[in-house]
């Protein structure tokens, strides 16, 4: 069930001291890419994707082979330094990045050079919203590592040439 603070929390998330910048070099060190889980206290969607998506060993074995997992609360208070260098709190950095709805899985860059002025929101490479089906969440993180958005910025478009591939292989396609 969820923690004290009424999340749901996966034992290979990354505790850290929320300074972004340091987060992305620290996952890069390792080969691996930031991703920010906002998520909410009493949200069924949250609740969902860690009862269904991150109980499929599959899909925790690619995401901890390849990303470095930071969990924040959209109405948080814990400190948390941007990107950019910008001191603020979870709630205040949730509404710089206009994240409205939890879960949002917020994808950075593997690298982001020293000195950087721009905030997470504008250097972030994708973003995912709300539950997905477990295919279209797996395949998110893949769209991410393999740089799918810069040969195919739409996501969907992406997901079913991926399906189609896979299926030409041979492979089992459960998209729903």
């Amino acid at each position: 069930g969820p923690g004290e603070d009424g999340l749901y929390h996966q034992p290979w998330f990354q505790e850290t001291f929320l300074d972004l910048h340091e987060d992305i070099a620290e996952a890069a060190a390792k080969g691996k890419q930031l991703v920010l889980f906002w998520e909410q206290r009493g949200c069924p969607y949250c609740r969902e994707t860690h009862l269904v998506n991150l109980r499929i060993p599959k899909v925790v074995d690619y995401i901890k082979t390849n990303f470095h997992v930071v969990q924040l609360d959209l109405w948080g208070s814990r400190e948390v330094t941007d990107v950019d260098g910008k001191v603020t709190t979870e709630k205040k950095l949730a509404r710089k990045y206009r994240v409205q709805f939890t879960p949002t899985l917020q994808f950075f860059p593997p690298t982001i050079e020293a000195g950087n002025k721009k905030p997470g929101h504008d250097v972030e490479v994708w973003r995912l919203l709300g539950y997905w089906k477990p295919f279209h969440f797996h395949n998110s993180f893949v769209y991410v590592k393999e740089k799918g958005y810069e040969s195919e910025p739409n996501f969907q478009r992406w997901l079913q040439a991926r399906a189609d591939k896979l299926r030409a292989e041979g492979k089992k396609v459960e998209i729903w």
